[in-house]
């Protein structure tokens, strides 16, 4: 009798027959633990945070913080009411020296939404160039401010000793004379113009910044990670940059966003006296002391300008605040 190969049983009929060898793993996956290793299925990669996302998370940031909403909202409109001037404008010509006689100091109207001047121009439209004239120069203000006092409060801050007394004493001496004093006797002594103001403004500004980045740096250089890095031989350099500076980057920002309204008032206090901007110059202060004389008949001369003014400190001192909050870590930790 000759003997078959014994075979697995086949169950009962209808029951799965039996199963298949194990083959190499499809798309779905490995076979098993005895069959071999196949490719990895496709998975999807973990969605990041999206624009939605992003566009989620500053919604409730600004809910929860309304004065940096509001100032922020503010600052962009001036910043595009700026930018896109002469293509909004209702005149581009009436913001430098065209004049209309026969359009003299009317009052608001469709045709003149914010009246005219002493000489016909349209005022709504020298308002709009005129956010191209003070905020310009408060930026460049803070910009000069801040490459001179940075680099001297970080230098004072870090290696202290005799720099540092000689950093400080200049710096009080500066300190010593109110601001708009100092940036007016020194407008007195140079040309009329808005490069004058500027520099006169810049030169009673960086101290500040250099006491504020000195103090932050001189925190940070007396702190045990600091001394680590000096005991393992990291350059001054690489402490400055690394450590030092990130450090004071954040009161710097919330103080320069203060400041922003501060140099607007200076430059427009400067202008209205007759030692910056010149006519026909769409300077909002030059245009406040053109009006002045007008002010109890044609109220609109030296009104929207005047307004002009004050919502744009208003704003960017709005934008300093909500900043500080934002930005306060105490704050941050308290959420």
């Amino acid at each position: 009798m000759i003997d078959t190969p014994s075979l697995p049983p086949s169950g009962p009929p209808g029951s799965p027959g039996p199963p298949s060898p194990p083959g190499p793993a499809g798309p779905a996956g490995p076979s098993g633990p005895s069959g071999p290793a196949g490719p990895r299925p496709a998975v999807s990669p973990r969605p990041g945070p999206g624009a939605a996302r992003r566009a989620a998370a500053l919604a409730a940031r600004a809910r929860a913080n309304p004065l940096l909403a509001l100032g922020g909202a503010l600052s962009v409109l001036i910043v595009l009411a700026a930018l896109l001037a002469p293509l909004i404008a209702p005149y581009p010509a009436d913001a430098g020296s065209a004049t209309h006689p026969f359009a003299v100091l009317r009052p608001p109207s469709a045709a003149h939404w914010f009246g005219t001047d002493q000489v016909g121009r349209d005022i709504l439209t020298r308002v709009l160039y005129g956010a191209r004239v003070s905020p310009l120069i408060a930026f460049f203000v803070l910009l000069i401010a801040c490459l001179v006092g940075i680099p001297l409060g970080v230098a004072a801050g870090y290696f202290g000793g005799w720099l540092d007394d000689v950093i400080m004493r200049i710096t009080d001496i500066f300190l010593a004379f109110p601001a708009l004093l100092l940036a007016l006797a020194l407008a007195s002594v140079l040309p009329a113009s808005l490069t004058s103001v500027t520099i006169a403004i810049s030169a009673t500004w960086w101290p500040w910044y250099t006491r504020l980045v000195r103090g932050q740096a001189a925190s940070v250089a007396g702190r045990p990670y600091v001394a680590s890095c000096r005991a393992l031989g990291i350059s001054r350099r690489r402490i400055i940059f690394r450590h030092i500076l990130p450090n004071a980057i954040t009161p710097l920002i919330v103080q320069v966003s203060l400041d922003v309204g501060g140099v607007i008032l200076t430059a427009s206090a400067l202008s209205f006296l007759g030692l910056g901007a010149q006519d026909p110059t769409p300077d909002w202060g030059l245009m406040v002391a053109e009006g002045q004389t007008y002010f109890t008949t044609d109220w609109w001369v030296v009104t929207f300008p005047g307004l002009a003014i004050l919502v744009t400190a208003f704003a960017f001192n709005l934008l300093g605040d909500g900043l500080r909050d934002a930005l306060d870590p105490r704050r941050v930790m308290l959420r």
